[in-house]
C-alpha cells in the first residue's frame, strides 16, 4: 500500500487510474464511499451511490481528515481503497455507539468529479465594496467556474440549482469597465452565461424567459447562431410560428449545416401544417350551419 502521509495513517491502494491533475485543496468534489471498521466484512457506512451524488466541499462538508487527505491523492474517475488510522479517522474515543475507540476504518472511494472551486468560495465570502476592487482577470476566472457548476448541476437535472449558478455568475459581471477591451472580454463570459440561462429554461418549461435571455445574448451577439435558435426554439414552444421562423432561418444562414438548426426547422413545418389543419377543420364546423 502507498503511504501517503508518511507516518502510516493513510495508505492506499489505486484499484483504478484516473486521468488529469489531483483533486486541489478546497475543491467541491462528487465522490461515492464505502466504510468498513477494522475489516472488509464489517461495513458501517456509505455515501453518494444514489444517482446524482452532491458536491461536497473539502475542508467543510468532509470531516474525516483520512478521507480528505486521501482524496487529495485522486484524479477525476480514480477508484481506490484507504486504510485510516485512528488518528487519521475517529480517534482515541471513537463515535459511540457505532464506532468504537482507536478503531482503523477502511474506506473503498470512487472520485465521480471535482470542481477547483476556491479561489470562487473567497470571492463570494467578500462585501460588495471588496468585489469591486477584485482584478477583472479574477472576477472572468469566478464567473467561469460558477458556470462550470451550472454545467456540472445542468447535466445532473438540477435545473433550478443551474440556473441559480448561472444567474450568480452574471450578477458579478455588470461591473463598469475602463476600456472597450475589457468590455469585450466581459460581454464574452456574459453571452455564454445568457445561452446558458436560455437553455435552462426551456427545460423548465418557461419560453418567455428563454426567449428573454436568448434576445439579451443576441443584444451582444447580432450573429450568434446559438442565440437565434433558442430564441426560435423559444418562439415554437409559444406557438408563435412566423417569429420562430425568422429566427431559425436567420441561424440557419449563419450555420446552413448545423443539424439541429435544421431539425428545428422541420420540426416548425410540422407543427405549422398541423396548427393549419386544425384552423381549417374550426373554419369548415363555424360555417357548416350556413352552407346547410
Amino acid at each position: 500500500l502507498q503511504d501517503i502521509t508518511g507516518d502510516g495513517g493513510v495508505r492506499k491502494e489505486q484499484l483504478r487510474p484516473g486521468t488529469g491533475p489531483c483533486v486541489p485543496p478546497g475543491a467541491s468534489v462528487a465522490v461515492k464511499y464505502l466504510g468498513y471498521l477494522g475489516n472488509w466484512n464489517n461495513f458501517f457506512c456509505s455515501y453518494g451511490h444514489h444517482k446524482y451524488p452532491q458536491l461536497m466541499k473539502l475542508g467543510r462538508d468532509i470531516t474525516l481528515w483520512g478521507l480528505e487527505l486521501g482524496l487529495l491523492s485522486m484524479a477525476r474517475g480514480e477508484a481506490a481503497r484507504f486504510v485510516f488510522t485512528p488518528q487519521y479517522a475517529y480517534g482515541q474515543r471513537g463515535c459511540p455507539p457505532y464506532i468504537p475507540p482507536d478503531t482503523t476504518v477502511l474506506f473503498e472511494v470512487e472520485l465521480l468529479d471535482f470542481i477547483d472551486s476556491e479561489e470562487c468560495d473567497e470571492f463570494f465570502e467578500l462585501s460588495n465594496e471588496q468585489q469591486e476592487m477584485i482584478p477583472l482577470e479574477k472576477v472572468l476566472r469566478v464567473a467561469a467556474t460558477e458556470r462550470e457548476f451550472g454545467n456540472y448541476f445542468f447535466h445532473r437535472q438540477n435545473l433550478r440549482a443551474a440556473k441559480h449558478r448561472y444567474k450568480r455568475a452574471l450578477s458579478i459581471l455588470g461591473r463598469g469597465c475602463s476600456s472597450e477591451a475589457e468590455q469585450n472580454q466581459i460581454n464574452t463570459s456574459k453571452v455564454l452565461l445568457l445561452l446558458n440561462l436560455s437553455l435552462t429554461y426551456l427545460k423548465l418549461e418557461c419560453p418567455q424567459l428563454a426567449l428573454k435571455y436568448g434576445k439579451a445574448a443576441l443584444d451582444m451577439d447580432q450573429g450568434n447562431a446559438k442565440a437565434l435558435f433558442r430564441c426560435g426554439q423559444a418562439c415554437l414552444c409559444m406557438k408563435e410560428y412566423s417569429k420562430s421562423r425568422d429566427f431559425l432561418t436567420r441561424a440557419q444562414r449563419i450555420q446552413p449545416f448545423n443539424r439541429d438548426i435544421n431539425n428545428e426547422l422541420k420540426k416548425l413545418a410540422r407543427y405549422y401544417e398541423e396548427y393549419m389543419e386544425v384552423q381549417k377543420e374550426m373554419c369548415s364546423r363555424m360555417f357548416e350551419p350556413l352552407n346547410s
